[in-house]
């Protein structure tokens, strides 16, 4: 960890996150490759000459071989890939939160859909309604089926002040509908902060970027000016796909003593057995020319503090909640985390090309695989006063048919199928509560305004309050795991376990 820095990506998908080149030396530190198997190879020859002298149009080589590659990586689980030069421009862009498009975080569903994530705050996509756990059916009038990520992506980027029109289905109205969007220049400012009562800091973290620590120590430091006597500090993290392992390093070491643990990792090779601590070495990026950390306020150490979260807290979030829970620094407050226990790592393999692969499982300081678990809340909380129906419809890690399994857990398929037959036991009660509506209770639904994060209507952020002061807490009135407590929380050893 002391040597150059890796720069690993843990990230919800290609476009939820972003991802930095590993050095070349990495490449070095690998074993010897098996030999290639020479009879596969021949068939795969034979069916690429197969499609070249019959397929019904002339197909160009380059394109059938990327086709080729896209989905030999695909096949291993749902967050590796291959980029061309296209999405490797996409990727680019992402790390510096700055792009021509309509702001939308998103990942592939087993259907060949693709769901939205989230819409990035006050994007065109968030303007336009697009709401958490739409389904994304066409972009213009190509179906996404059959497409990969980065195809929808590059379809719904485009020149600034130009429209697309996606075709959406909304599983909590059960409809599909149009929806036209008009193309912006997106500058995601990924860290938020707002004093919603006094003496209480809310913090929102957007996504883990580049500048994520040091916007988010500037933003500690007005803070600490602003409020001196802080007696508590919420940070928001619902509806963050992750991001730069060492922003989210970055982030936990913020509140965290210096050279806590915040998260390890074990793979195949040697680079990817790593242990990340809060230290500059681990969470330095290129664009670092000193430590934003360095000279933060000691109040940030040991203020009480909370960390929101939901379905769609995912990845590199889910690193930073593990931590600060493990820790025993932070409690959990709201829904179970989206389960992404995995690492990837981006290298060049040509000029136009690039592979993100999964190189290792991650673990939090007590040495937990949140692989398909997700990080459980200390106090489930539902995001509305009257419950919390997307919670029970989204789509997490565990569903994916190709999803890596958590292999610190023997339990875990017996685990999975108890947590599914919950969620179908409250999507049947949902169905019956609708059922049970009128015409015009059906359309109010569909009318509720989406949750404006850090708001005063926002039911969570309250809730998160009034355990800061000592009042009573409205807990969540279904959950689909059981309850976790803080003495559930095994306290972080000095050096990770299951490594």
């Amino acid at each position: 960890m002391k040597n150059a820095p890796r720069f690993l990506s843990l990230a919800l998908s290609s476009a939820a996150g972003m991802m930095l080149m590993a050095p070349a030396v990495a490449m070095a530190t690998q074993t010897a490759a098996a030999p290639l198997p020479l009879d596969q190879l021949w068939l795969f020859a034979k069916v690429f000459g197969q499609i070249k002298q019959e397929y019904v149009e002339p197909v160009d080589d380059s394109k059938l071989m990327t086709a080729a590659i896209k989905g030999m990586v695909s096949s291993l689980d749902p967050h590796s890939s291959y980029r061309d030069k296209a999405d490797f421009q996409q990727w680019q862009e992402q790390i510096t939160g700055r792009f021509a498009g309509i702001g939308l975080n998103i990942a592939p569903q087993d259907d060949g859909l693709i769901e939205v994530v989230s819409p990035l705050d006050d994007s065109p996509a968030a303007h336009a309604g697009i709401r958490p756990g739409d389904l994304i059916t066409r972009v213009g009038d190509k179906p996404v089926q059959g497409m990969t990520e980065d195809q929808a992506i590059t379809l719904m980027r485009g020149a600034a002040g130009t429209k697309v029109t996606l075709t959406l289905f909304r599983k909590t109205d059960n409809r599909t509908f149009p929806v036209t969007v008009t193309r912006a220049i997106i500058n995601v400012q990924s860290v938020t902060t707002a004093i919603p009562v006094p003496g209480y800091a809310y913090v929102r973290i957007i996504s883990f970027q580049e500048r994520t620590t040091p916007d988010l120590a500037a933003k500690l430091e007005e803070i600490a000016r602003a409020q001196p006597a802080l007696k508590g500090l919420i940070l928001d993290l619902r509806n963050n796909g992750g991001g730069l392992v060492q922003s989210a390093v970055g982030v936990a070491g913020a509140f965290l003593p210096r050279d806590s643990v915040v998260v390890s990792t074990n793979g195949q090779v040697d680079y990817a057995k790593s242990i990340y601590r809060d230290s500059y070495a681990d969470y330095r990026l290129p664009t670092l020319r000193n430590d934003p950390l360095k000279n933060e306020s000691a109040l940030f150490k040991t203020v009480p503090m909370i960390v929101l979260t939901n379905a769609y807290t995912a990845s590199a979030s889910e690193i930073v909640a593990g931590a600060l829970q493990d820790h025993h620094r932070a409690l959990i407050l709201g829904k179970t985390t989206f389960g992404k226990g995995s690492v990837q790592t981006s290298r060049p393999l040509t000029e136009d090309a690039s592979l993100s692969l999964t190189t290792a499982y991650y673990y939090t300081p007590g040495g937990r695989s949140i692989q398909n678990i997700g990080i459980l809340p200390d106090l489930p909380v539902d995001q509305f006063a009257d419950g919390d129906p997307d919670d029970t419809r989204a789509t997490r890690e565990a569903d994916y048919p190709n999803r890596l399994s958590n292999i610190q857990d023997p339990n875990e398929k017996k685990e999975l199928e108890a947590r599914e037959e919950a969620r179908l036991v409250q999507l049947h009660l949902i169905e019956q509560e609708d059922d049970k509506k009128t015409s015009e209770q059906r359309q109010k639904d569909r009318d509720r305004a989406q949750i404006q994060f850090g708001s005063h209507d926002d039911f969570m952020l309250q809730q998160a309050l009034n355990k800061l002061e000592g009042k009573p807490v409205q807990e969540s009135k279904a959950t689909l795991e059981p309850r976790l407590t803080q003495n559930d929380v095994p306290r972080a050893p000095s050096e990770p376990a299951g490594n």
